[in-house]
């Protein structure tokens, strides 16, 4: 048996899977300072800092055992005020059937899919607009506890974040030779006379079609370089439905996800 999720940081912490979510934190953490989401300074006059907490989530395998704990620093951006904290929202995902209808295609050529992950993917969107956020608990600078965190670029939980990293996304995928389909912004493809890939992304999660193994492959570098990438291998589960190969195809099922839910 294991606990369920923490609420607040001083719970993870402390609880009997504290090691693990210690562990977590400290990769959100890492990668927030490693890709400059803030920088420390004072508080301009008349300026009041957003506020901020910790979620943590356990991530499931299929077959209901732990995948792994990860933990997101979200800052409350209800409190963003139109106009002044934030301008546009907006930010397409990928549609279902697109994904069934690239899954279906694979089938049909007997292409090989795989799947990726973008660590902390909305941290990747450039702000245009001075936000200032308290220094997170556990984390407080030494010397610097009256400072607060000027972001520099998105951080989940702010309204503008999902199309900051749309829009940093394309621009990755359209420097790299793709186009974008006119049907469903969030499916790129590139042709080339050495092959073709199509890529879809939901968010954080993407899957890689290709005519062989070597454009997967120069596709997945090109994503490591620009991005923090996880190579999740060949596609298992994509938005709770488990992907099967078998001698006749692909078969899509959600039996595990009914199951437990």
């Amino acid at each position: 048996m294991v606990e369920d999720e923490p609420q607040t940081y001083q719970q993870a912490v402390h609880s009997s899977e504290g090691p693990q979510w210690r562990e977590a934190i400290k990769s959100e953490i890492d990668s927030i300072l490693q890709n400059h989401t803030w920088e420390l300074v004072d508080l301009p006059q008349g300026c009041k800092p957003l506020v901020y907490r910790w979620i943590f989530k356990k991530k499931m395998k299929p077959d209901g055992t732990i995948d792994k704990y990860k933990e997101r620093l979200v800052i409350k951006g209800y409190k963003q005020r139109e106009g002044l904290d934030y301008f546009d929202t907006y930010s397409p995902v990928t549609r279902i059937t697109s994904i069934k209808l690239v899954l279906a295609i694979a089938a049909i050529r007997n292409l090989e899919v795989h799947q990726m992950d973008v660590k902390t993917a909305f941290l990747n969107g450039i702000l245009d607009e001075e936000i200032y956020m308290e220094q997170p608990e556990g984390f407080t600078a030494i010397r610097q506890e009256k400072k607060v965190c000027k972001l520099v670029k998105s951080l989940y939980g702010l309204k503008q974040a999902p199309k900051q990293w749309h829009q940093k996304f394309d621009h990755v995928m359209l420097d790299a030779g793709f186009k974008i389909n006119e049907c469903d912004k969030c499916v790129y493809v590139k042709d080339t006379s050495d092959g073709y890939v199509i890529l879809c992304l939901y968010v954080d999660d993407m899957l890689i079609a290709g005519s062989d193994d070597k454009i997967i492959k120069s596709t997945k570098n090109m994503l490591k370089a620009r991005f923090d990438m996880k190579d999740m291998g060949l596609a298992d589960v994509i938005l709770g439905v488990k992907i099967t190969r078998t001698q006749n195809g692909l078969v899509l099922s959600q039996s595990h996800y009914v199951d437990k839910s």
